[in-house]
């Protein structure tokens, strides 16, 4: 596999303030580009809108917000590989998505497929569950993606692997209590045992800042 530096950008993003979301995405990546050569960089689950945004997404003018802080981002930053965490409103369908920037454009998308609903989690309530695998190819490598709760079963990954790709990159917007790093590290790594591909897992900070 070629080398390939890719870059976890794990921060905290404010629900409801996409433009503040942008900027804060605007800002981590010219602070990469000031100390690395990074070729890829990967953001948290629904970075751009914040989560959980719940009741935000019903509002359509919230979603066109999104979608064109999304393509504002894609032709500042046109020589790197974004991946970006956000809501997509696709006709009446409504997605927990990920969107893959490179070039000015959206290359590849991907559309969470398990959604929790148990405990603080409302998700089959707003958002459509995605299918099946998307893998993109950047310098010879194939990536695939998957969004947090789909990293807890088996399929979405086996699905990837089949699909052609050489590691999965995971984006995540993961809640934090007492030992939950170690249950995550746990199910990571049964993924990675059973598919034999790397995984990148990017979540949201655990603490302000």
């Amino acid at each position: 596999m070629k080398e390939i530096e890719i870059v976890i950008a794990q921060s905290n993003f404010l629900v409801g303030d996409v433009p503040g979301n942008l900027a804060h995405m605007i800002q981590i990546i010219d602070k990469i580009r000031d100390n690395r050569r990074a070729q890829v960089v990967v953001f948290p689950e629904l970075a751009l809108c914040g989560y959980p945004p719940e009741d935000l997404i019903m509002r359509r003018d919230f979603l066109q917000q999104v979608a064109s802080a999304l393509e504002k981002l894609a032709k500042l930053h046109r020589d790197l590989v974004l991946v970006v965490g956000y809501v997509e409103g696709s006709g009446a369908e409504i997605y927990n998505s990920a969107a893959v920037l490179h070039g000015g454009e959206k290359i590849a998308n991907y559309r969470k497929q398990h959604l929790p609903n148990y405990r603080l989690f409302d998700e089959k309530r707003y958002f459509t569950a995605g299918e099946g695998a998307v893998v993109f190819g950047f310098q010879n490598v194939q990536f695939a993606l998957t969004i947090c709760e789909d990293i807890w079963s088996p399929q979405p990954s086996q699905d990837a692997k089949a699909a052609g790709a050489d590691l999965i990159l995971t984006l995540n917007a993961s809640p934090f209590h007492a030992e939950k790093n170690l249950l995550r590290e746990s199910e990571v790594k049964k993924r990675v045992a059973e598919t034999g591909l790397p995984i990148v897992y990017c979540n949201y900070c655990n603490r302000p800042g």
